[in-house]
């Protein structure tokens, strides 16, 4: 038996995992199916390994017993504002919910990171008041808007 990676991030599921995992593929480019062990479970198989945009990842669809939280979350970091908000709006449809400062939860129970690359570029400024006002930016909003945080790196600070 072959497997796609040594080592990978493992989600449990209750039930569902193939269709997460399908939809995941199909949200974020170069990704893709590896393997589907379904161990007498056809329509919803037991194990489901991944690659998601070459990090490679597996779905346990085992029961009840464990439960999704935010503690483990999938962070993405986009390109620019049109990837965020196509990201952003597919996971939180049908179910899903908007967070706070780049967090959501999917309507399978995963929690997500949707992470503009400008946000980190602009939060290791060697500028203390730049990462302050960004950060104070961020703390405000739910999806990411790269425009309000380079505003906010770009305001002047009235001298007092």
């Amino acid at each position: 038996m072959e497997h796609a990676a040594k080592v990978r991030t493992c989600l449990w599921f209750e039930t569902g995992g193939i269709e997460a995992a399908h939809e995941y593929v199909k949200l974020v480019p170069n990704s893709r199916i590896d393997a589907v062990r379904e161990n007498g479970q056809p329509n919803d198989p037991m194990i489901v390994e991944f690659t998601l945009a070459g990090a490679p990842m597996m779905i346990l669809t085992a029961g009840p017993h464990y439960k999704l939280t935010p503690a483990a979350s999938i962070s993405v970091l986009t390109e620019d504002q049109d990837e965020t908000d196509r990201l952003w709006n597919v996971l939180t449809a049908n179910g899903g919910a908007p967070g706070h400062c780049a967090w959501l939860v999917d309507r399978f129970g995963v929690s997500w990171q949707i992470v503009p690359k400008r946000l980190p570029d602009l939060l290791a400024s060697d500028d203390p008041a730049i990462v302050g006002r960004v950060t104070s930016a961020m703390m405000q909003m739910g999806k990411i808007d790269i425009a309000a945080l380079e505003a906010a790196a770009a305001r002047e600070e009235p001298h007092g």
